[in-house]
């Protein structure tokens, strides 16, 4: 939302005077916060988690899923990038191919590239072909004796392009995940909050009709300062705490971060940066695409 937005300095100084504490004593704003962010989101996906970071938040995600399926394997998008931790270097591929490789539990799905990737534009069903790469790569798995626990995808990956997979790439691989027992788990670090445009969440753009099992947030949620989330559903929260070890984070949900959060959302609506999006977006594109029909050089705008 700008940097040193005088509404979120506002809302940090003023919760900083009256207290900042660690998350073992309640506090409203984290109550207050979850409710506000549970309205941009679908139902379903109404149990929050906050976290100090996107790296912490994805893999916490990485956590609940395995907990959940009992299963231990991650499907990932080549060129992905999901943190820094050691746990998302392993199933980074834009970085483990420079480090240690990849590991068993790891499989790499072909981005749905529409403009250069294995499968492209002209292909009379691009969709089912990216999608049934991912099914083979259940199939190859299962055939090793391994089970999936997750499909672990950016919603529009950035490392590998600022790809926008094409409509319906996630709900057909939603099915071959929920098959094979796993869940959907979308990483909205990068390009949640509005930054789309046409909606709050980039994994909206793929329809209605999806919806991820846990979605993860860091970055824009809070305007540079240390806040991060996952969202998830009832049953993945409950069997994550069925362990009967609790999840703590010491400062992950404290009153000065969400105070932050609550402001960051106070902005993007009131300053309708979301419709400002879209429509900055649709100007630059249309300048930039009638450049490409100017010069050959230009492949593909995005």
């Amino acid at each position: 939302v700008g940097h040193c937005h005088p509404d979120i300095v506002k809302a940090a100084h003023e919760q900083n005077q009256l207290l900042n504490t660690n998350s073992r004593y309640l506090h409203d704003n984290l109550v207050d916060y979850a409710e506000r962010l549970s309205k941009t989101l679908p139902e379903k996906l109404c149990t929050f988690y906050f976290l100090n970071s996107g790296s912490e938040a994805n893999d916490l995600a990485l956590r609940m899923a395995r907990q959940y399926t009992k299963h231990e394997d991650v499907i990932v998008l080549d060129h992905a990038y999901h943190g820094h931790l050691t746990s998302l270097i392993d199933i980074s591929p834009y970085k483990f191919r420079k480090l240690e490789g990849q590991k068993e539990w790891v499989h790499v799905a072909p981005v749905p590239d529409m403009y250069r990737g294995l499968y492209r534009e002209d292909h009379e069903d691009s969709v089912t072909a990216y999608a049934n790469e991912v099914k083979n790569i259940i199939e190859q798995a299962h055939k090793k004796g391994r089970k999936i626990a997750a499909f672990f995808a950016e919603s529009l990956p950035s490392v590998g392009g600022q790809i926008i997979p094409p409509a319906g790439y996630f709900q057909k691989v939603a099915e071959h995940v929920h098959t094979a027992g796993g869940v959907f788990i979308a990483d909205e670090i990068q390009v949640g909050f509005g930054r789309v445009g046409k909606h709050f969440w980039a994994f909206q753009l793929q329809g209605e009709d999806f919806i991820p099992d846990i979605v993860t947030m860091g970055k824009p949620i809070g305007n540079g300062h240390p806040i991060a989330c996952v969202a998830t559903t009832k049953e993945i929260a409950e069997a994550f705490a069925a362990t009967g070890v609790e999840y703590f984070n010491t400062f992950g949900g404290n009153p000065v971060s969400c105070a932050i959060g609550l402001a960051v959302l106070d902005v993007i609506e009131k300053e309708h940066l979301q419709a400002h999006a879209t429509e900055v977006g649709d100007f630059l594109m249309k300048l930039l695409k009638e450049q490409k029909t100017k010069h050959p050089i230009i492949g593909d705008v995005r």
